[in-house]
């Protein structure tokens, strides 16, 4: 399969019941490349809620997508990313629960984010040399949200704006909602998914995704954290 970006994601273990229910609830399968059938949830659209993020599968971002550089290939990336992998620990916190961020629901960590920060670090550090440069008509349009002094900084130097000092991990699990969608969403993600999240947390390894033509991500391989 030909990929026209690549990103570096946290994807959760395929085996895991959370999992399984977040993977059905958001409606892609990117490991198996395949649409799930979401779960019927009373009072809730989940194919409306989950709209937006489905194409992205259930991930966190590590480093946010990115076209290779010319000259750059996927096989010298994937090795990148296992040298990346090999140099770095892996991360535990106390758990996750679901968050509000805005007008999105979204996964957040329990627990000291240091080392969960320092490993997402890493990957937009040590991995940008395989990034060409954002197109000017890309930067123009997350300007044009609005962003503090530290976020265009990481725009023009990384990219993307809301990395290094400005990140915060989350696995993303709607679109933009009104309040009233917003609250019933999070009551029944409260009731449904929170019961199966984990305590601990772990982050074991890394995910090499690609963008397919039709703007969804396939897993193509995943990276021990071994360091």
């Amino acid at each position: 399969m030909t990929f026209t970006r690549y990103a570096i994601y946290f994807a959760p273990p395929a085996d895991a019941e959370w999992t399984k229910f977040a993977t059905n609830w958001l409606g892609w399968d990117m490991e198996a490349g395949r649409t799930c059938d979401h779960p019927v949830v009373d009072g809730v659209d989940v194919a409306a809620v989950t709209d937006v993020p489905r194409k992205y599968g259930l991930h966190a971002t590590m480093k946010p997508p990115f076209r290779l550089h010319e000259g750059q290939t996927i096989e010298a990336l994937s090795e990148a990313c296992a040298r990346l992998a090999a140099t770095q620990p892996a991360v535990t916190l106390s758990g996750l629960q679901t968050a509000r961020l805005g007008r999105f629901l979204a996964l957040r960590p329990v627990g000291d984010e240091t080392a969960l920060n320092t490993l997402a670090a890493a990957c937009v550090r040590d991995l940008d040399g395989f990034r060409a440069p954002a197109p000017l008509a890309e930067l123009d349009r997350r300007r044009a949200n609005g962003l503090s002094a530290e976020q265009d900084a990481n725009l023009v130097q990384w990219g993307y704006p809301y990395v290094m000092g400005s990140f915060r991990f989350h696995i993303t699990l709607s679109g933009k909602l009104d309040k009233p969608t917003l609250t019933a969403t999070q009551d029944a993600l409260q009731a449904q998914l929170a019961p199966l999240l984990p305590t601990p947390f772990q982050i074991k390894d890394l995910a090499l995704v690609g963008e397919a033509a039709d703007g969804r991500f396939h897993l193509i391989h995943r990276y021990a954290l071994s360091g």
